[in-house]
């Protein structure tokens, strides 16, 4: 992870320039504003700015004055009811603004999350940086035969070094060809007086997807946590479920109370059909129920039977 030069005196300058505030802050959130964490090889995530605590859910709920009922168990209940019965509304009302470096390909999977506010570092006015993600031999998975859109086991051995040689040496080399055709250094110098530099928004289009790109991203809480249910899944890709993951720990520090209640009713609660919960009662009542009895699919049964751990 690397910040520029500017960047890190931005940081150090308004954390040095503390201000007194009526409006309701997160203590522990205040901890971390503005600093850098890190994600993947090059990657980070800041929090720039919020708006909004536990107490603000509660007030809006009850369109409240003040901090509602000021009983840490009432309004954790109150919460905890929105949460159950999916009240959207009153988690709407706090915000949360990012400060994101990810891969290309990572954002262009995140972008498809269309309820935030984004602006994007952009490569048509300024030069990217020299930074590519290659993964972790942890994390260099195979293709898995049955999804294709999943992993399935590791590329190890001879045939591992091969793919990391190909990926740095792939992304290496569009870069040197980047520069050349920009005529420019990375610091935006010219590099050959006699020659005409490629517009920067041309020579862009040679980059490889796993290069790092910036942004700005700004998302009321009801849509962060609905983000955070899908990308921290253990379905979701390994590289935005790692920003994801960093998140889900920011929310903790925002919002410890409906951070708890996301946990308990998204991350870690399941929904199920209504022939779902029919094989279920069933069961309870000692009834034995097979896939054809129970009118799912194949699919559906075997999702359903892992859910409840029969096998």
């Amino acid at each position: 992870m690397a910040l520029t030069d500017l960047q890190a005196k931005e940081i150090e300058a308004i954390r040095g320039d503390a201000q007194k505030t009526y409006r309701a802050v997160s203590p522990a959130l205040e901890e971390i504003l503005y600093q850098p964490l890190p994600v993947l090889d090059h990657g980070f995530v800041r929090v720039i700015d919020y708006m909004g605590d536990d107490a603000a859910i509660v007030q809006a709920a009850r369109v409240s004055y003040g901090k509602g009922t000021k009983k840490v168990n009432e309004d954790a209940g109150l919460i905890n009811y929105l949460m159950r019965h999916r009240h959207s509304t009153p988690f709407e009302m706090c915000e949360i603004k990012f400060h994101v470096k990810l891969p290309i390909f990572v954002a262009r999977q995140w972008i498809r999350h269309r309820t935030a506010n984004v602006n994007e570092y952009s490569a048509r006015y300024s030069i990217l940086d020299r930074e590519f993600y290659i993964p972790s031999p942890a994390h260099l998975a195979a293709q898995s035969k049955t999804n294709r859109q999943g992993r399935a086991g590791l590329v190890e051995g001879a045939e591992a070094k091969r793919v990391f040689e190909l990926l740095k040496n792939d992304s290496e080399q569009v870069y040197d060809h980047y520069i050349e055709m920009l005529n420019e250094d990375e610091a935006g110098n010219e590099i050959n007086p006699d020659k005409k530099g490629l517009a920067r928004e041309l020579a862009r289009m040679n980059l490889t997807v796993n290069y790092y790109t910036q942004w700005y991203w700004k998302v009321d809480l009801h849509n962060l946590m609905h983000f955070l249910s899908l990308r921290a899944d253990a379905h979701a890709q390994y590289e935005i479920r790692a920003y994801a993951d960093v998140m889900i720990d920011v929310l903790k520090r925002w919002l410890p109370i409906t951070y708890e209640a996301f946990k308990n009713y998204r991350i870690g609660g399941v929904s199920i059909s209504a022939k779902g919960l029919a094989a279920l009662r069933q069961m309870l009542d000692g009834v034995q129920v097979t896939a054809e009895s129970s009118g799912m699919s194949k699919g559906e049964w075997n999702e359903f039977t892992q859910l409840i751990n029969k096998k």
